[in-house]
């Protein structure tokens, strides 16, 4: 069976030479005739012929060219320990399929669970193998890499977390300069961290890039002999020469050293030789002149080799090119092809100087951008989920909703706080601000920021590209870096509808405060409003009552608009036509029960009934019902959950010194789709009916008026 290793700049160089051979000698022989180009002025030459003697000689040599290419095309080279590349072919061979391969990597924080995920990323493109991630985090790592793996979905995947906190109190006795603080020392732990049975794992940093096939460094495992128990690259700077600078002292290590970005640990031999009891005695040694590691754990593993060479299999210096400050990297590689996995060990990044910063960047931001879903290809021939499959199988492609119906079984990929935010301390009349939006809406975050200066839980429908850009806008964002009380949850998008509810609930179930207020993108607080809910709050006794606080809303047509600083001024603009009671032209039944009459003079709460159609944005407990995710992109996604907070005895109080305005914007894609398509109408109406029938059973006769009003319609 042929094997995909061919090398891909060879071959094109062997083409362009074929071609260059034929095109000459059809224009030498086929055509001897002078045709100047047109509107050219050509020196008067009479043409040439040319002789045997030419066409024989130019014959030879793309003869000798083709034959040297495919000597250099057919030959299989052998990998050794010195650095020679070898053929993806003889390293497969080397590694069974559907063998698993097992990962290690430790993570902690916001910002290095970002990182992860491109690295991640980059082994799933290549990979042919089942894996297995080992992840040593902090809390806040687990708690966003464990959804956003359970949510990816990814066929032959395995996922493991291991508590750091646990690991801590092995190596916080280890002062430690390196920015990646006590994380940079736990590698170390592994032999104890790992389980028991785990007989050899790849250990990575967040900041690597893969270019090839893990499986070819799987396959290094078997050529370890004798005492070898680690595979390392050579550190690529002279960090470890201490000539860096003057009176630099680095720690011992075997000639240049080892970077430790990339491992191979065989874990069970270390286990045998009292890894743990080695290289505690090597850094307790060692720190009494050096104080401290800068390097972290890189310091204390090139001690430990220093004292053991025998202990250490050089890996060639592409399964680890390092792109550090004072990096000799490009004396490692003749081609850039060979590259197998790219090292960003600098503090600097993707800003770091190298001669081919460009193309290593270039394939870090592919990956980095890369849409997520694409990975979740099946390998053929090893074992698989098929839920999803069967699932998806059952749906009858007549049926008016097949879209819906399809669309709802998709699993978006989460990746829950996307930039670090603060954990907010217990207070039991805070409210957060729950809304979702996706990046045509995206002007609006700093517009709301001045307007609510509490709490805010946000879920954003973004592709992996439009991640990136959130990202960077936020980054630069004065008005946004100065809030640390703004959770951004991505929820990554997948197919052609609009999944508002989906997003409604990620915002809802990560928002940290007891009580909510679930709002729209669109809408503007006015001024004070978060106060002003909170002192509501302890007014309407919510801690002790089932009720929903109704915010009136209010819009304009005007983009821009001086915003009315009280309810006198903004009563003052709805009598001049500045502004409007929300869908007053369009949709009236949608807030009408507001009263919005009675509001106008309203100094106290007031209560109303439920009424078909009804969609307030309303402060409720955390722990209400979520909404109903059957409900995709236009129609009934709001007046599905207010109904069920009436079924569920939800009392509805109207606040009479609060509101919201909606500020304009071009419709969105599905409302036009609404408007456009009868069979868009003809689905929302069998999704209500259905939503009915599942109201009936879970709540029995208090739903039942919900159906008569229905049929009364």
């Amino acid at each position: 069976m042929l094997c995909p290793c061919r090398n891909k700049a060879k071959l094109l160089f062997a083409t362009l030479s074929l071609l260059s051979a034929v095109c000459w000698l059809y224009l030498s022989v086929g055509d001897t005739g002078y045709r100047p180009s047109p509107g050219v002025l050509s020196p008067q030459l009479p043409p040439r012929t040319p002789s045997m003697q030419d066409l024989e000689m130019k014959l030879q040599e793309a003869e000798e060219e083709n034959r040297r290419l495919r000597l250099q095309l057919g030959e299989l080279r052998t990998e050794d320990h010195e650095g020679d590349n070898s053929s993806r072919c003889s390293q497969r061979s080397l590694t069974e399929k559907c063998e698993l391969i097992h990962v290690a990597i430790v993570c902690a924080g916001h910002n290095s669970s970002r990182d992860v995920v491109t690295l991640v990323k980059s082994i799933l493109f290549h990979r042919r193998n089942p894996l297995h991630f080992h992840l040593i985090t902090d809390s806040v790592a687990q708690r966003i890499l464990g959804n956003l793996f359970e949510t990816w979905m990814v066929p032959s995947l395995q996922i493991s977390f291991y508590n750091a906190s646990e690991l801590k109190p092995e190596v916080s006795w280890i002062p430690n300069k390196h920015y990646s603080g006590i994380y940079g020392l736990m590698k170390l732990t592994l032999t104890k961290a790992l389980p028991s049975d785990l007989s050899k794992v790849i250990v990575l940093d967040t900041d690597i890039t893969f270019a090839t096939d893990i499986a070819e460094l799987w396959a290094i495992f078997r050529k370890f002999t004798g005492e070898q128990v680690l595979g390392l690259v050579e550190n690529q700077s002279d960090w470890y020469l201490g000539n860096l600078w003057k009176n630099h002292k680095p720690w011992p290590a075997l000639g240049r050293g080892f970077n430790t970005g990339v491992i191979l640990l065989l874990l069970d031999k270390l286990r045998q030789i009292g890894w743990e009891e080695t290289w505690r005695l090597t850094a307790e040694r060692e720190l009494m002149n050096m104080l401290s590691t800068s390097l972290a754990d890189q310091d204390i593993f090139n001690a430990v080799i220093k004292s053991s060479p025998s202990r250490v299999y050089e890996l060639p210096c592409y399964w680890n090119v390092q792109l550090s400050d004072h990096t000799r990297s490009e004396q490692c590689y003749s081609e850039l092809a060979d590259l197998k996995v790219i090292h960003w060990n600098s503090p600097h990044k993707l800003r770091v100087k190298n001669k081919h910063v460009e193309l290593f960047r270039t394939l870090y931001l592919t990956f980095l951008e890369y849409d997520g879903s694409l990975l979740r290809r099946e390998l053929i021939g090893c074992p698989n989920d098929k839920e999803q499959e069967d699932a998806l199988e059952d749906l009858d492609e007549e049926d008016v909703c097949y879209d819906f119906r399809r669309e709802r079984l998709a699993s978006h990929r989460v990746h829950l706080s996307f930039l670090p935010h603060q954990t907010l301390p217990e207070d039991p009349t805070d409210v957060t601000l729950v809304a979702q939006l996706s990046m045509d809406r995206l002007q609006m975050l700093e517009l709301i920021c001045r307007h609510w200066e509490g709490p805010v839980s946000l879920a954003l429908y973004l592709s992996d590209a439009e991640a990136q850009q959130f990202l960077r806008y936020a980054q630069t964002s004065d008005v946004l870096q100065s809030r640390t009380n703004i959770g951004y949850h991505v929820v990554y998008k997948e197919g052609q509808l609009y999944p508002v509810n989906l997003l409604r609930n990620v915002a809802l179930r990560n928002a940290q405060t007891p009580y909510v207020f679930l709002s729209d993108i669109d809408f503007l607080p006015m001024y004070g409003l978060y106060e002003s809910l909170r002192k509501s709050i302890i007014q309407e006794d919510m801690a002790n009552t089932q009720k929903a606080l109704i915010v009136p809303a209010f819009e304009t047509l005007r983009y821009r608009l001086s915003f009315p600083k009280s309810k006198a001024e903004l009563l003052s603009m709805l009598d001049m036509g500045a502004l409007y009671t929300f869908r007053y032209h369009v949709w009236e039944k949608g807030h009408a029960p507001t009263n919005y009459a009675k509001w106008r003079t309203a100094t106290t709460s007031y209560r109303v009934d439920w009424a078909p159609n009804f969609e307030p944005y309303v402060v409720v407990r955390r722990d209400c019902p979520e909404y109903d995710q059957r409900f995709l992109g236009f129609g009934w996604n709001k007046v599905s959950h207010i109904m069920e907070l009436d079924a569920k005895g939800y009392e509805l109080v109207v606040l009479p010194n609060a509101f919201i305005i909606h500020m304009p914007h071009a419709p969105s894609f599905d409302i036009s789709k609404f408007r456009s398509s009868e069979n868009y109408r003809q689905c929302v109406q069998t999704l209500k009916e259905e939503f009915h029938q599942d109201l009936s059973r879970r709540y029995g006769s208090a739903a039942l008026k919900y159906i008569a009003a229905e049929r009364n319609r």
